[in-house]
């Protein structure tokens, strides 16, 4: 029998009964103003998170993994081209490239970082591949840099999965700017969340902020003249208000996330038994959107933690070449063993800006007690 919760995963509430007042505040400027769509908030928002991601713009959308799509349409990525992905990331960035008609390309995470291994990339390019498609996971930085050389090379375009890494660095520069667009979620468990569901491009090219704020909005610029094949992929004016609080005050959480961060590493870097704690590589400064251990036994511990009232999640137990969605790839079990492995060992224990360190220490002791009795 689990305990009550001692130790959430992640305090949404939180955030909103540390800022009530601005929360407030924001939902009765948007009331007030009678415009609930693409309107003063969102132009605002826009401009306030593309100076955030040191971008040029930043287009808002309906979701994340429409952000994602609609960069891909802007590109004419579509049936019969092929599109690099890591093999280990949420499906959202898998459907993005097979909804616009495209094909997924996976390629296996670094051991270390779990991100795309980049010395893998250029093996999987093929004549057909279109673009590149790198994932800041867990809220870490990947290496931008080489990926960036790699297309460059064989003239393919580079979206930045940014959905984790909202306010990271990469070499002292912002994600979200670092390639030739970045799609972003702000999902409300993101280090940046919404109150529901809303997402954004960032991209330096004014002639792709333009397309793409023609494809979101039924493929208009002039209402009721309809140049592309649009779609209706708006932020609506409550959650772009919301955002705007969250966003003043994005650096400081983050902050505390470090703090936690550094902290599990560590009181966790001497305890016996876990086969690995995450990697930052000194070029990086990753905001933590996660803490991922790996273990033996990662579905054993998972259920200790939760009868000692410690919330935790698997980040992501199916691969998505896995799952049924991909079958008509053809990429059997055991063509992607690293991760395959990851999918088996990976556990994500609680952070966020608003977790103290007392209850990080019920973690940790938990987290002890089980790899003591356990792996010995």
């Amino acid at each position: 029998m689990s305990l009550p919760i001692k130790v959430p995963f992640l305090d949404i509430k939180a955030s909103y009964l540390e800022l009530k007042d601005e929360f407030d505040a924001a939902y009765h400027r948007v009331m007030d103003s009678g415009w609930v769509l693409l309107g003063q908030e969102t132009e605002a928002l826009e401009q306030e998170f593309a100076a955030f991601c040191e971008a040029k713009h930043c287009v808002a959308v309906g979701n994340g993994l429409d952000a994602l799509q609609l960069v891909l349409r802007a590109w004419e990525v579509g049936p019969g081209d092929e599109v690099i992905v890591p093999a280990h990331t949420f499906i959202a960035t898998w459907l993005a490239v097979s909804n616009v008609g495209a094909i997924p390309v996976p390629v296996e995470p670094d051991s270390k970082t779990y991100n795309i291994d980049v010395g893998r990339i250029e093996a999987a390019i093929t004549a057909k591949t279109k673009a590149i498609i790198p994932v800041h996971l867990y809220g870490q930085p990947a290496d931008i840099d080489p990926i960036m050389a790699i297309a460059a090379k064989h003239g393919l375009k580079v979206l930045e999965d940014n959905a984790q890494a909202q306010g990271a660095r990469y070499k002292g520069r912002r994600t979200g700017s670092l390639g030739h667009a970045a799609a972003t979620s702000f999902y409300p468990g993101k280090n940046l969340g919404a109150f529901g569901d809303a997402g954004a491009v960032t991209t330096n090219n004014e002639n792709l902020a333009e397309r793409l704020r023609m494809l979101r909005n039924y493929g208009s610029k002039v209402k009721y003249h309809h140049d592309l094949q649009g779609v209706n992929s708006r932020m609506d004016e409550l959650q772009a208000g919301f955002l705007r609080v969250k966003l003043a005050r994005l650096d400081e959480w983050n902050a505390r996330r470090q703090i936690i961060g550094k902290f599990y590493l560590n009181q966790l870097n001497s305890v016996s038994g876990l086969l690995g704690l995450p990697f930052v590589p000194e070029w990086a400064e990753p905001v933590w959107h996660l803490f991922v251990v790996r273990c033996f036994g990662r579905n054993l511990m998972k259920k200790h933690l939760e009868k000692n009232g410690i919330q935790t999640l698997i980040h992501y137990p199916i691969p998505s070449h896995l799952c049924p969605v991909f079958e008509y790839l053809q990429i059997p079990p055991g063509s992607l063993l690293t991760c395959e492995l990851l999918s088996k060992e990976v556990l994500s224990l609680p952070i966020g800006p608003h977790l103290e360190l007392e209850p990080v220490n019920l973690v940790i002791s938990a987290v002890e007690k089980f790899l003591s009795a356990n792996c010995h």
